[in-house]
């Protein structure tokens, strides 16, 4: 088997468990449909750069649940009588938009009946723990919108753990101001704290040592060029290249640059597209910066929009005609909109 075989197939199992049971099981043709969309030069390299970082990035059913498991017996969490604090803990289940709460709660439930008999649902007492359960964080959005609303409705006093697999450095800190804001206008004594086991830099004054899809240079390509001259609130700033990051997630810096560059270059074909696409559109992902969050994140249960759209964007089964058939997607999202806008909301 050459090179491009064998790396179609390592991508394919490493994405096995991509919502399974929703759509059919991803094969080595499906990846290689994928890949087919960039020019004939860079499809084996590409290929080789997504296996490398979907290896690092990509959370299967099997790893989530291990890592949710590990944390009952987490001591800087727990202390050292940690069957005492999940029974005086609430697991809360506060998650206004998605479903990926629900599921993580439910495995880290099964992980207490197995290791301390504990129901879930049975759990908590008054003075115990509050413990808010997610993948990842991203723009911080969806847990600040969670848990704000929590704190106006829920006790007067508490302790709050957010628990997260990932956690991007930005989005991390926006969540702590708002969460802290939202604790201050309520009056209440709420401590709250984020842990995470990875946080990923994304803040632009350390963008020399960001960890997502950041270009050190824009691509000479008109449309590109067109795009990133109308977004005048945040400009384009090039990240340098060789900076040393804490967790690295790309085999190299030729390999990094060649990812960003190309779904670079194809979200901005995906957005032509789109008839009127949506300003939150961006190439690199939904988020509030010029050409996008750069996200490479992504869970068996969906592709986070804050991904490039070159990894979840369009759908197959529509009609020739219509926008969201003119790209196949490697990671289709689950959305609940028709649109080829798909679901502002952010991560």
């Amino acid at each position: 088997m050459n090179e491009r075989g064998k790396l179609l197939d390592s991508i394919t199992n490493t994405i096995k468990d991509y919502r399974e049971g929703e759509i059919a099981q991803p094969t080595s043709d499906h990846v290689d449909r994928w890949v087919y969309q960039f020019d004939n030069a860079v499809q084996v390299p590409l290929l080789r750069e997504m296996d490398y970082v979907l290896k690092k990035t990509y959370l299967s059913k099997s790893y989530v649940s291990r890592f949710f498991a590990k944390q009952i017996e987490n001591e800087k969490l727990v202390g050292d009588k940690s069957r005492e604090f999940w029974q005086n803990a609430t697991i809360l289940n506060i998650q206004q938009r998605g479903h990926s709460q629900t599921e993580i709660r439910k495995l880290s439930g099964q992980a207490l009946k197995r290791k301390y008999g504990l129901s879930i649902d049975e759990c908590g007492s008054r003075g115990g723990a509050f413990i808010y359960l997610d993948d990842a964080l991203f723009t911080g959005a969806r847990i600040g919108a969670d848990v704000s609303d929590w704190i106006a409705n829920g006790p007067d006093k508490a302790t709050l753990h957010i628990i997260v697999i990932f956690s991007h450095r930005l989005g991390e800190w926006q969540c702590n101001v708002s969460l802290s804001r939202a604790v201050r206008e309520a009056g209440k004594e709420i401590d709250f704290r984020i842990w995470a086991a990875t946080r990923l830099e994304n803040r632009r004054l350390y963008r020399y040592r960001s960890e997502v899809l950041w270009p050190t240079v824009l691509p000479d390509d008109d449309d590109l060029k067109n795009y990133v001259q109308s977004e005048t609130k945040f400009p384009f700033e090039p990240r340098q290249p060789d900076g040393r990051l804490r967790k690295n997630i790309f085999s190299s810096e030729n390999g990094r640059q060649l990812l960003e560059k190309e779904l670079l270059l194809a979200g901005i074909r995906i957005r032509a597209f789109c008839a009127n696409p949506s300003q939150a559109l961006r190439p690199l992902g939904f988020g509030s910066f010029n050409i996008g969050f750069g996200s490479t994140i992504v869970t068996y249960r969906n592709c986070p929009n804050n991904c490039p759209l070159a990894l979840w964007w369009g759908d197959p089964t529509k009609p020739p005609y219509h926008s969201l058939s003119k790209w196949y997607p490697l990671l289709p999202r689950k959305t609940h909109s028709q649109d080829p806008n798909f679901d502002g909301t952010d991560y």
